[in-house]
């Protein structure tokens, strides 16, 4: 059995500054989505064997700010071929993971998080909920029943778990500035 993880980048900074969208780091509200988000995983007891990670400066920042929730550095392995993926380039990436891992966390863009969700997901009420939006900072966790990653098939995971920021703390909501 194999369990995948799905972090976005929490909300960036589209006012900074920068000459590059690689380059854009987190607002303060994403700051507080990803702290928020790393001490919610902390308090479920996931564990990832393996992470796998955008080098954008948004990702780094969010996986740092997470670390600082979760209460240890997650170690990522950063791969460039992460950032804005598409859900066929993530799967591939998937595929390729290593079948001594069997929990990986991957944290990247969307649109590529949400439609590799939506195309490994089975149907439940859960991947409804996915399906309406994948905001920022948001987490899904996936089971598949598989020995190896390179087994891992669209419609083959069973969606356990989708947490946006808001679902822990309304003020990190649309709504909210």
């Amino acid at each position: 059995m194999k369990t995948l993880t799905l972090l976005r980048h929490a909300k960036s900074g589209w006012d900074d500054p920068v000459a590059r969208d690689f380059d854009r780091p987190l607002n303060p509200k994403g700051q507080r989505a990803a702290a928020m988000m790393g001490r919610h995983m902390r308090s479920e007891g996931l564990a990832f064997d393996h992470v796998l990670a955008s080098p954008a400066a948004r990702v780094v920042e969010t996986l740092a700010q997470v670390g600082a929730g979760y209460g240890s550095d997650l170690a990522p392995h950063w791969d460039q071929r992460v950032y804005l993926a598409s859900a066929a380039t993530l799967l591939d990436l998937i595929h390729d993971l290593p079948d001594g891992a069997r929990s990986v966390l991957v944290s990247g863009h969307n649109p590529g998080l949400e439609e590799l969700v939506l195309l490994l997901a089975g149907e439940n009420a859960l991947r409804d909920s996915v399906e309406m939006k994948f905001p920022t900072a948001s987490l899904a966790e996936m089971r598949f029943e598989v020995d190896a990653w390179s087994e891992v098939k669209p419609g083959k995971g069973e969606l356990l778990r989708f947490t946006r920021p808001r679902d822990l703390d309304p003020t990190l909501g649309p709504d909210y500035k």
